[in-house]
Formats: C-alpha cells, structure tokens, sequence
C-alpha cells in the first residue's frame, strides 16, 4: 500500500520519474550512437543487438511521457536526456576506439627514418614521391588500429614536426593489407632510447 502511495506522491511525479526518464532517455540515446557508428564499422551482428536493447528502453521512456503529458519537467528530462545520450555515445565510442584508419603523411623532408620505423614496428606502410604545390614530396600511407593514433602521431611528430598528415575511417579493409605488428614501444621507453630527447 505504501508504495502505490510514493508512486502517486508528488516527489515521484516531480522528481523520480524524470530523473528515471533522464537516465533511460541517455542510455537508449548512447546505444543508438555506438549502433550507428558500428553500422560504419561493418560490425553487423552486433548492431541490431544494440538496436533492440535501445528500442525497448525508448518505448519504456516514451510510455511514462505519454501517461504524463501534464508534466513538463517530464519533457525537460526527456530532451536533456537526449543531449547528454549523444555525448555519452560518443565518449564511449572513443574510449572504445573501435575500427581502422587510413593515415596520409605528406612530407617534404626525407622519409626514410619514418617509414623504416613504422616498418619495423609492423606497420604496412605505402611511400610514393610526388610534386606538390612547392616542389617535390614524400607521401607516406598506412592503415591502423584507431587506439594506435596518438602512438603513431607522436613518431610523426619526432621524425618530422612540420610534416602534414590527415586521419581517415576506413569502412572494410583487406586482412592481405595488415602485416603481422609488433607493440610500438611508448614514448617513456623511447625516452630511454634517447629518440624523445629535446633537441639543442
């Protein structure tokens, strides 16, 4: 008995339920993010996993917002709700780092240290000479895990810091193209090597 009468209190009406319309609206609005961007990914068995799951919490939100259509504070939690869903999703969907991308290098020093260190940290690498806009340049390619950015970034950045290079999401890529990888080494270990140090 005493729940009906919390359920029908107005602590729970102005309260609970948007706080449980809020937190239901984020979590269907971040599975919908993470579905759309492992649709991109090509993970086809596990986006209508997620799609179900997302559905079903959005019917279950959507319900209590239509059996409280006089309750405002209902709609304000409904749409903040939405807004931070997509931040989530996209906050996860970073830490998880899921897929491949294509890194273009385009250089116009010599590239040869760069591209014999990413070959022997495992990277396929593609060097090709090409002409830009003021002469001559090395243009370097290379697929990789996306957790591997920041790694691949700071080699960038030590072999060449003027270089120009830009990140692409690679929907489908052939495993013939993926060589066997070593771990690159972390940049406190590089620092031991003497290959961070800052120059003179």
């Amino acid at each position: 008995m005493e729940i009906f009468v919390f359920v029908d209190g107005q602590f729970y009406t102005w309260v609970i339920l948007p706080a449980l319309i809020f937190i239901a609206r984020v979590m269907d609005v971040s599975l919908g993010t993470i579905r759309i961007i492992f649709i991109s990914r090509n993970l086809r068995y596990l986006a209508p996993v997620i799609g179900f799951v997302e559905i079903l919490i959005w019917l279950l939100a959507i319900r209590e917002i239509m059996q409280n259509l006089n309750n405002p504070i209902c709609f304000i939690a409904y749409a903040v709700g939405f807004s931070t869903g997509t931040f989530v999703g996209m906050y996860i969907e970073n830490m998880l780092s899921i897929g491949k991308v294509i890194i273009r290098i385009i250089t116009r020093m010599e590239a040869d240290e760069l591209v014999e260190y990413l070959k022997k940290a495992g990277y396929g690498i593609t060097a090709i000479d090409a002409t830009g806009a003021t002469g001559p340049v090395k243009v370097v390619f290379s697929i990789v895990e996306r957790h591997d950015i920041q790694a691949i970034v700071e080699i960038i950045k030590r072999f060449n810091p003027n270089a120009f290079y830009s990140i692409e999401d690679v929907r489908f890529v052939s495993e013939a193209v993926m060589p066997f990888r070593t771990k690159i080494p972390s940049r406190r270990y590089l620092g031991m090597l003497g290959l961070f140090r800052k120059s003179k």
